[in-house]
This record gives C-alpha cells, sequence and structure tokens, in this order.
C-alpha cells in the first residue's frame, strides 16, 4: 500500500540527484559562468540548469503543478553564449540509468529550457501545489567548493507536505560537518521527507537511488546549555550577528559555533545532529526572507526532531506568497529546547 505524497516524493528524489549532478560537472570547471544579479548576490550556470532540470522534471510529471523558483531566464534570453554553455549542460546531464532518466522527461531546445526556467515565476499563495525551489543555495560557497544546497519542496495549500535537499558536497564520515570539509571523491549526501513521516539520508548517486536510513529525532538535547552549538552564517551582514551572540553568551553556550552559509545547509546540519540553535534576526527591520532560502530543509529538520517558530511563536507561514510576509525573526532548536530558547529571546528583546 502506497503512503501519502510517495511518488512526489520519488520523483523530486531523483530531479534533485539530476540537478546535482550538473551541478557537481560545474565544480569541475575553473570558470563557473558567474555574474552578479540586482540584488547583489551571485549567480552561476550551474544555478539556471539546475532550476531547468527540476522544473523540467516536476512539469513533466505534475503538468498541473505551479512553480516559485529564484532564477529567471532573462539574463540567458539576453547572452546568447551563456545560454548555449547552460544548454549544453542541460542537455546533456542525464541520470546514468535510462528508464528513470525518461520518467524526468527531456527538455527540447534551448528555448524551452528557458521557457520552463520561467514557470518558476507563481506568486505563492494558501491554495493549490506548489513547488519551491532553490538550484543552488549557497551560491558564494558552491563557487569556493564549499556546502552548498539543491533545493525542491510541494507545498499544498500553503503547508510544506515533502522537502529534497540535495548536500552535493556534505561528507559524513568524519562527524564534522564544516564548509571545507567537502566531499570531493563523491556525490555528497541527499535528505529528504514527507510531512508526518519522518526524515531520511542516502548518498547521492549517478543512476538509481542509493539506500536510505531514517534519521533519528533529536531527542538528544543536553540540559546543559554550555553543550548547545549555534549554527550560524558567520559571513552574512543581513543578519543581526551582535544579538545572536548576545543570546549564546546569556545561555553560557559557545560562540561562534558552526559556520554554514547556506540557510539550507544549517537546517540539514541540525537535523544530522552538527548543530543545535539557528536564529534569524536580521541588521534591516522588517526584513523578510524568500521561502526558497528554507522549503524543504526547514521540513527535514521538524521532521528530524526540530521546531521552528517566529518571535511570537507563530508557526512560519509558507502560503503567504514568494517571502514569509506573515513572519520575520525566527528561532530553531530541537523541539525539546526550542520554547526555553524563544522565551529567552523575548525576555532579551523585552529588557
Amino acid at each position: 500500500m502506497s503512503t501519502p505524497f510517495e511518488h512526489e516524493r520519488l520523483i523530486a528524489e531523483l530531479a534533485v540527484q539530476r540537478a546535482s549532478l550538473l551541478t557537481k560537472r560545474v565544480l569541475a570547471d575553473i570558470d563557473k559562468g558567474a555574474l552578479d544579479k540586482s540584488d547583489r548576490t551571485p549567480v552561476t550556470v550551474a544555478d539556471f540548469g539546475a532550476q531547468a532540470l527540476m522544473i523540467g522534471a516536476i512539469h513533466h510529471n505534475f503538468p498541473e503543478d505551479s512553480f516559485i523558483g529564484e532564477e529567471t531566464a532573462t539574463a540567458l534570453r539576453e547572452n546568447e553564449q551563456l545560454r548555449d554553455r547552460v544548454w549544453n549542460l542541460v542537455s546533456t546531464t542525464h541520470l546514468q540509468e535510462k528508464e528513470l532518466d525518461q520518467r524526468l522527461g527531456n527538455i527540447g531546445s534551448a528555448e524551452e529550457m528557458m521557457d520552463t526556467i520561467d514557470l518558476g515565476n507563481h506568486p505563492g499563495g494558501r491554495k493549490g501545489r506548489i513547488w519551491i525551489l532553490d538550484p543552488i543555495d549557497g551560491t558564494a560557497t558552491f563557487m569556493r567548493n564549499q556546502q552548498y544546497a539543491v533545493c525542491l519542496a510541494l507545498i499544498v495549500d500553503g503547508e510544506q507536505k515533502v522537502g529534497v535537499i540535495g548536500c552535493p558536497n556534505l561528507d559524513l564520515s568524519t562527524g564534522k560537518i564544516s564548509e571545507e570539509n567537502a566531499d570531493n571523491m563523491g556525490n555528497g549526501q541527499m535528505l529528504s521527507a514527507v510531512k508526518g513521516q519522518g526524515a531520511a539520508i542516502r548518498p547521492l548517486g549517478n543512476a538509481g537511488l542509493q539506500l536510505s536510513k531514517p534519521i533519528q529525532r533529536r531527542e538528544d538535547i543536553a540540559a546543559d546549555p554550555k553543550a548547545l552549538d549555534f549554527v550560524e552564517s558567520g559571513g552574512s551582514k543581513s543578519v543581526d550577528l551582535e544579538f545572536h551572540q548576545k543570546v549564546a553568551e546569556k545561555l553560557g553556550a559557545p560562540w561562534p559555533g558552526t559556520n554554514m552559509w547556506s540557510s539550507q545547509m544549517r537546517y540539514i546540519a541540525m537535523a544530522v545532529g552538527g548543530g543545535d540553535i539557528m536564529l534569524r534576526f536580521y541588521s534591516k527591520k522588517g526584513h523578510k526572507s524568500y521561502v526558497w532560502d528554507h522549503a524543504g530543509g526547514f521540513l527535514i529538520f521538524e521532521e528530524s526532531g526540530g521546531k521552528v517558530t517566529d518571535l511570537d511563536g507563530k508557526p512560519i507561514d509558507f502560503g503567504a506568497g514568494r517571502r514569509f510576509e506573515n513572519n520575520s525573526e525566527m528561532v530553531a532548536a530541537p523541539e525539546n529546547a526550542q520554547p526555553r530558547i524563544l522565551q529567552l529571546v523575548n525576555e532579551m528583546i523585552g529588557a
């Protein structure tokens, strides 16, 4: 007997695996085909190619579904050389198991590829099935061959149902998660979850899916706050790292903790025990995060025993649009510890 969203999870896992293989191909190139977007964040040929492959695979299998994606094809329509390079990647990246690759469909031309990328322009909302994707979360660290994530999530009527995150550079063999500890010999790991069914992890392969194992729920949270590890984006100018540090000091927890640039990789680190607490308090008042920086990894963390709310203790609203218009600051921690951290943060703000 099939379980809810079993088919969606399978197609999403295959789609993320194929897109992750494309990103690994670009990693081998000295020139990543990078350019700056209007918000001064970088984008590479791998971002465009991975978005095309993931949307194409999902659209082939679920043609009535909608998409929220980070990238648009505008730059490709304006730059023939860039377009040709992305098309070469998209048209030649396949799973080695032909039958599975065919299940994901094919993109027939460069023009179709650009149209497929632009399917990710949905405004979001609380009705229907919407796939949220970030082809590469952590493009800056991707360009340095550090940690990054290939992200895909299904939202149904505003609620996360499926999350799949490819971590092509994630190496767990040493027991330590860090930017520099990259899996250069293999293809990394993939984590996935379905709401209410737990989370799983498996090695990323190049054909069919590798065997998975369940992720144990985070029931191991220590009573001693000195054992808690903060997961931070140490180089970020958008978050209030000074406040985060004050919270850590108030707890008596070590600072700085694990440093991870990618938002999604911070969720993954916490899911597998590579960190305990993530705060998102922003330098600019009223800042609203994009949903693609959180969808998928957020669900995997929750299904691994984590809890995430905003400062008021409200759930994070994935049905509010392309940004979290109804939430701002976030407090994430294992479920047993999160209420205590949230209370402390509010006490510090109110003091």
